[in-house]
């Protein structure tokens, strides 16, 4: 199974053994990972399971949607490398992602 790591504001760390096709978000909230809070369940339509995904993991996940983009622009604290991690769906080559998260969701 695939390892994610969750890196919350603090800077605490979680690593989280991740199924393949389930999302990243779902990694986050099956292991209750502080900062994500998935209250749509997934749907992408609340923008509660924001994070940042590391740099050099960006040409490994999917382009962003305009749903997605949609919601991320009603955030206050975006950066180039916001997603919402219910749109990541996990693979095998996802293996050490880093996704950082915000010091809130609301």
């Amino acid at each position: 199974m695939p390892k994610i790591v969750f890196i919350e504001h603090s800077g605490t760390e979680h690593v989280v053994e991740a199924e393949v096709g389930r999302s990243v978000m779902q990694a986050a909230t099956d292991n209750f990972v502080p900062g994500i809070v998935g209250d749509c369940g997934g749907c992408c339509s609340c923008a509660t399971c924001h994070g940042f995904v590391d740099d050099q993991w960006l040409s490994k996940i999917p382009a962003i949607q305009a749903g997605e983009r949609s919601l991320l622009e009603g955030l206050l604290d975006t950066q180039s490398n916001s997603r919402l991690t219910c749109q990541i769906e996990i693979t095998d080559g996802l293996d050490g992602l880093v996704v950082r998260l915000p010091l809130s969701q609301f």
